[in-house]
């Protein structure tokens, strides 16, 4: 008898699974066998199972990472202008940098499911760098840094599903260069960072749904600027800076309630310059200075306590970098 493949949907040999993302393809008539085959072998697409990217970027290179997983990060695309000393911040499919005060302060955006290089957004409301970003699925928020004039006390935010210039959304309480920004999906948390008096120690909060000044939420552990912050929606974490000394402090808070934050553990190195990004689960913190730039990748369990583990390394071996992802806790 001969064998027929009616319209070559069926196949003698089944073609690989494209992998266990949920937009992933297994085309294709199946045998209850095969689908547990390759279920067993992390390849069969599964609903729920979304991708958890991270990117990281610096100057004109932008790097991502698997976030549930560990290994070195990939090449992303350009990022355009060169930025440095900047930030970032997402929804749960664009990724959006923005701080220069050298030339005039665009803001740059990704699509974070695809690879390839950053498109014009628009302008911050002026030019400035070491500024701060957190988001929900919505808004995008920026907020102090240097300008040519000194440091800034302003909150800049921007509407992440369009493009255009930035709109004044409030001040923080002082004016803040180098600190650093995270979320739930209702707040936008700043800390750390340095004021005209020196290092601060100061956390403080917005409603990222309104517009308004910020509000004192209670301190970190240390006083402490260039450092980075990631979220789950519960917790709010901070890492690393400088604090006199390179740190490799990371704190904790619990974002819907306000007060000081407690130890949660400490990076593999001690370093400032680095960014943080998050899944809902777990926190990565990448690149950086120990008076040697860095490309390390720790990460942690948010909802955990304990010190970083190593989870690879960035394209790139420098300090002053940005970060976001498409699944953190302000989504």
């Amino acid at each position: 008898m001969s064998e027929k493949w009616p319209g070559g949907f069926i196949k003698p040999i089944p073609p690989t699974p494209t992998g266990p993302l949920q937009d992933g393809a297994a085309s294709g008539v199946w045998t209850m066998d095969q689908v547990a085959y390759w279920t067993k072998q992390g390849l069969w697409p599964t609903a729920g199972n979304t991708l958890q990217r991270g990117l990281f970027a610096r100057d004109s290179d932008i790097c991502y990472v698997q976030i549930s997983s560990t290994g070195n990060a990939t090449t992303f695309g350009n990022l355009s202008p060169s930025f440095s000393y900047f930030a970032g911040c997402s929804s749960s499919t664009r990724g959006i940098f923005a701080g220069e005060y050298d030339t005039p302060s665009r803001i740059s955006y990704v699509t974070i499911a695809t690879l390839g290089n950053s498109s014009n957004f628009g302008n911050l409301t002026s030019k400035k760098n070491r500024i701060a970003a957190c988001s929900n699925e919505t808004r995008g928020l920026f907020a102090g840094g240097d300008s040519t004039s000194g440091r800034i006390n302003n909150i800049d935010y921007v509407t992440i599903a369009t493009t255009g210039n930035a709109t004044d959304f409030g001040d923080l309480t002082a004016a803040f260069s180098s600190l650093a920004g995270c979320s739930s999906t209702t707040r936008g948390i700043f800390g750390g960072g340095e004021v005209d008096a020196g290092r601060s120690n100061v956390i403080q909060y917005v409603t990222i749904a309104t517009t308004g000044n910020a509000t004192d939420f209670g301190d970190l552990i240390i006083d402490r600027y260039e450092l980075a912050s990631c979220s789950s929606n519960i917790r709010g974490l901070f890492a690393g800076g400088f604090s006199g000394a390179y740190s490799n402090v990371i704190d904790y808070i619990t974002i819907a309630s306000t007060g000081n934050a407690t130890d949660f553990g400490d990076l593999t190195v001690a370093r400032m310059g680095l960014a943080g990004t998050s899944s809902t689960t777990r926190g990565l913190f990448g690149g950086g200075t120990t008076g040697s730039n860095s490309n390390v990748i720790d990460y942690v369990t948010i909802a955990s306590t304990g010190n970083a583990t190593d989870f690879g390394d960035l394209t790139f071996t420098k300090t002053g970098v940005a970060a976001c992802s498409n699944v953190h806790g302000g989504l």
